[in-house]
């Protein structure tokens, strides 16, 4: 029997430039209630690295197409000025989580929820 650690890449997402100093790695544990809508358009303090942990959630950025995330696939936010519009719970009758790792000033809240105001605008 080998004492080594085993190592198993789960998923991989497109990186982003190094962290500047100063700034944190927070990890979080989103879950979705059955048929959750998720949370309403909002933005996120810096950078996203998430995986989907069990379930299906339709998810959406700004300026991309919905898509629908399965266990098992990953995904990247840029974070920052891009708005979060989707991140729902598909399954009626289970839950749906992710685990997501963002790059962020300590303290800074997970996400800013988006005036309707700026969602008419087109922002």
């Amino acid at each position: 029997m080998s004492a080594h650690p085993q190592v198993e890449i789960l998923a991989e997402a497109p990186a982003t430039t190094p962290v500047p100093e100063g700034l944190i790695g927070r990890t979080v544990l989103v879950t979705l209630p059955p048929g959750s809508p998720g949370a309403p358009p909002h933005r996120h303090p810096g950078p996203v690295y998430g995986y989907v942990v069990e379930g299906a959630i339709l998810f959406q950025l700004e300026g991309q197409p919905e898509r629908t995330l399965k266990a098992g696939e990953a995904f990247f936010e840029p974070g920052g000025d891009v708005i979060h519009l989707k991140g729902a719970n598909l399954l009626a009758d289970e839950e749906s989580a992710l685990i997501a790792t963002m790059i962020c000033e300590p303290g800074a809240p997970v996400l800013t929820l988006v005036s309707a105001e700026e969602l008419g605008a087109g922002a």
